[in-house]
């Protein structure tokens, strides 16, 4: 029984789902645990009222003494999603009369809240990972956290494959070993290792419940279809083409979610749609991480009321915000993976027993394929795993400094604390040692600098005694590191948002861009301000953002290489997306051979540009990127060579001046595993991609400061101070932890190794189908497009690639 959710639900008119009961259950018991169900079926409320019959039955075993220290911490991933649940939960206590506060503190918190809620808590508090470790780095955190019951970490499957989740494990450490009865729940998605995942939140000694709801959420999925096919497709040729083929699936929707991989994409479509609809203007709106909190807040409120008919936004809105108004999302561009597919679409019908509508829009011919492999993987049940961090030492270095600054602490203590996450489970105590003499002494190589000497140790405490590093320390906590970010202001004051530096730094007094769904006129760069107006005309440049580029799961690649394998079976070719498909492949079978489960297709081709080699295994390009650089590195064994490599989700090419030795390659094996690692390291120029790499790390771990707010350091400085690092290191220090942590993450989600080497396994057990095409294929036209863009950057490319596929097709 749990009275407070059967007076609240009752009062909805609602029925508790089994799940919800559970949990509840499960809670009163004492529990931790792990809570899976579908999107819009009351996750939030299942561990809320779990938390409000705890708070309440303690209160009367002490007599209704309230002492209003912290009970529960809340943590999500996105400041949207920390909102979404203050503001859910904070109508549950008005609704209910309730005198259990709960605050909500973000990035965008300000400092006077921020004070208040440090002086007097809130029973619960909703906050982000990051806040989490600033609220360690205080003074008295230990007795802020001292009545803690419970810790609830929203979206756990999300925060898992990245820092931000050894972020949780590490303050996890600490907080359970303040309050040893600490009860922790996770919220996740279904994730390909949900075991596993529950294993890493609740530690070593979980003795935690899995509870999944039984719950099938309906979907409908539906693959928009071009007019015409092109048989020989670029990526991103078709994209905003298409536009005018989601203007009826908005009219005729409530709301509808936009959802593109980057915000260049975003601001694209947004320009193109009022282009169409002008009269759309205030109807519309945009929303991506580099807006203004303001922009931000407004777009998700407006949500809320049901005024808006659509948002073109990005992974800024992927997950947990209940937006009831949605009841269609349209998917622009391959989503790269199943669980990604799923948790956008989950953003529509966020109620009980409401359809789930999603649209997806290939932005190339090729990627309609897709759409029958994102149906068949759902219809399969595969979903991804998410492949936790291990041994990242950057965040250990900057989590001892963040407790140095508060209390202190004794480095046997903390040892024990943190040997016993999944991320360090492996740790020795010499690399323990040495991660403490990194913040002592800058470690064996840094000594000589004073500004390494970061913490010191009194009576076995170590301790940080400087304000100064203190306060530089606080101003960097968190793992989320990106370029120097320009602010874009207009000659108002108005803040529209940020834009990297290197894309400013291209642009000149005078001209235009888009930004915030606005054509700007850049008047000025003052300090880190790009100082803008609004500007009349049609053409700017459109911003891009590093990292915007997604791989391919490996997951999505097995239904993929599923499709290709039913294209050769014309009494399972049932699928739409096939069906249309089909002159494309009748003309890639004319002029070569279609790829098919259990066989290798490669092209040798030659054209006016050089011999090409072109090799399918659909394993997606980051894959893709290593396989050939391996690949290369082979051939050139047999011949010496120079290849330029370009790539895209299902194959890649070699391109080379001369003739390349292929098949005398083949009979020495070369797809074999032998020597496949040395190759790895040899082929590939590793050390270049880990000295990319170390700047990341460098910055997390603090050797490297990104500077104060509004005023960060230039990207080229901290470029070339990490880069300085990383020599030094490789010279004096070849051993060192954040070093070799460098070329274990190149290895580990740069080139996916393991991955790689699975697929290399795969393709040594498959027959080679060798083809010689007289010309370009359907198949290896975009991967040839991909190089031919990046050969004509500063011509018209997009005229000259036309013209050749006109060519091509009579």
């Amino acid at each position: 029984m749990n009275s407070f959710a059967d007076v609240w639900f009752s009062n909805q008119g609602w029925t508790a789902h089994a799940f919800q009961k559970k949990t509840w259950s499960a809670m009163a018991k004492g529990r931790s645990g792990l809570l899976n169900a579908p999107t819009g079926y009351g996750k939030t409320m299942a561990i809320w009222f779990g938390v409000l019959h705890h708070y309440y039955i303690q209160r009367k075993v002490k007599k209704g003494k309230d002492t209003r220290k912290l009970h529960c911490l809340w943590i999500t991933p996105l400041r949207a999603l920390s909102s979404e649940i203050h503001s859910a939960t904070t109508l549950v206590s008005d609704d209910l009369a309730l005198d259990y506060q709960i605050g909500l503190r973000t990035g965008d918190t300000s400092t006077k809240i921020r004070q208040a809620q440090k002086k007097k808590p809130p029973q619960a508090l909703v906050t982000t990972p990051e806040s989490v470790h600033i609220l360690l780095a205080g003074k008295g955190y230990t007795e802020y956290f001292s009545d803690l019951e419970f810790v609830v970490v929203d979206e756990w499957h999300e925060l898992m494959g990245s820092k931000r989740g050894v972020l949780i494990e590490l303050a996890l450490s600490r907080l359970k070993a303040l309050n040893p009865k600490l009860k922790i729940w996770g919220i996740s998605a279904t994730i390909g290792n949900l075991e596993e995942a529950q294993d890493i939140l609740l530690g070593p000694e979980n003795s935690g419940v899995m509870i999944k709801s039984a719950i099938k959420k309906k979907l409908q999925i539906e693959t928009l279809l071009p007019e015409v096919l092109e048989k020989f497709p670029w990526a991103g040729h078709l994209g905003v083409h298409m536009a005018e083929t989601v203007i009826p699936i908005i009219e005729k929707s409530q709301s509808t979610l936009l959802f593109t991989n980057t915000r260049s994409q975003a601001e694209i479509w947004y320009r193109q749609l009022l282009e169409l609809k002008p009269d759309w203007a205030g109807a519309i709106a945009l929303h991506h991480g580099s807006l203004s909190n303001e922009i931000r807040m407004w777009v998700e409120a407006a949500l809320h009321e049901g005024s808006l008919k659509a948002v073109i936004c990005t992974s800024s809105l992927d997950l947990g915000v209940d937006f009831r108004p949605v009841d269609t999302v349209v998917q622009i561009g391959s989503p790269k993976g199943i669980a990604r597919f799923l948790q956008r679409a989950g953003r529509s019908g966020h109620q009980p027993g409401a359809l789930s509508r999603i649209y997806f829009l290939p932005t190339h011919s090729l990627e309609i394929m897709e759409g029958a492999s994102l149906k068949f993987a759902v219809k399969e049940g595969m979903m991804e795993r998410r492949i936790p961090y291990i041994r990242s030492f950057d965040v250990l270095i900057q989590y001892l400094v963040t407790l140095a600054i508060s209390e202190g602490f004794k480095a046997e203590e903390t040892y024990n604390e943190v040997k016993n996450t999944h991320c360090f489970s492996s740790i020795t105590q010499d690399e323990f040692n040495e991660c403490l003499l990194m913040i002592t002494k800058g470690g064996r190589s840094l000594g000589a600098y004073d500004e390494f000497h970061k913490v010191v140790s009194e009576e076995g405490v170590f301790k940080v005694t400087s304000r100064r590093i203190a306060h530089r320390h606080l101003l960097n906590i968190g793992t989320i590191v990106s370029d120097a970010m320009i602010q874009v202001k207009f000659m108002s004051g108005k803040y529209l948002g940020t834009i990297e530096e290197w894309f400013i730094s291209k642009l000149k007094p005078g001209d235009t861009f888009w930004f915030s769904g606005r054509n700007l006129e850049l008047v000025m760069v003052r300090e880190m301000q790009a100082i803008v107006r609004s500007s009349s005309g049609k053409k700017g440049a459109v911003p891009s953002w590093m990292g915007g580029r997604l791989p391919l799961s490996a997951d999505l690649g097995v239904a993929l290489r599923h499709s290709m394998d039913v294209i050769h079976n014309p009494v399972k070719l049932k699928s739409p997306e096939l069906q249309f498909l089909s002159p494309l492949f009748e003309k890639q079978r004319e002029l070569s051979a279609l790829p098919a489960e259990g066989t290798l297709l490669i092209e040798n081709i030659q054209t006016k540009y050089g011999f090409h080699l072109f090799v399918y295994p659909f394993e997606g390009k980051f894959v893709h990127e290593g396989m050939a650089a391996v690949i290369a590195f082979r051939l050139s064994k047999i011949k010496p060579a120079t290849f330029s490599i370009a790539t895209n989700e299902y194959g890649f090419e070699l391109l080379s001046d001369s003739p390349i030795p292929v098949e005398e390659a083949l009979e020495l094996g070369l797809f074999s595993t032998d020597d496949l690692v040395s190759d790895i390291r040899l082929g590939i120029n590793t050390t270049e991609m880990a000295r990319r790499r170390f700047r990341d790390i460098a910055s997390i771990a603090g050797l490297v400061f990104q500077g104060y707010p509004g005023k960060p350091i230039k990207t080229r400085h901290l470029q070339a101070n990490s880069a300085l690092f990383f020599s030094v290191f490789e010279d004096y220090d070849p051993g060192n932890l954040l070093l070799r942590q460098a070329y274990d993450e190149v290895m580990d989600f740069q080139l996916e190794s393991a991955r790689m080497y699975a697929a290399f396994v795969r393709i040594s057990t498959h027959a080679i189908n060798l083809t010689f095409p007289s010309r370009l294929t359907p198949f290896s036209f975009p991967i040839f497009a991909e190089s031919f863009r990046e050969r004509y950057s500063n011509e018209d490319w997009q005229t000259r690639l036309g013209k050749l596929k006109d060519r091509l097709e009579k």
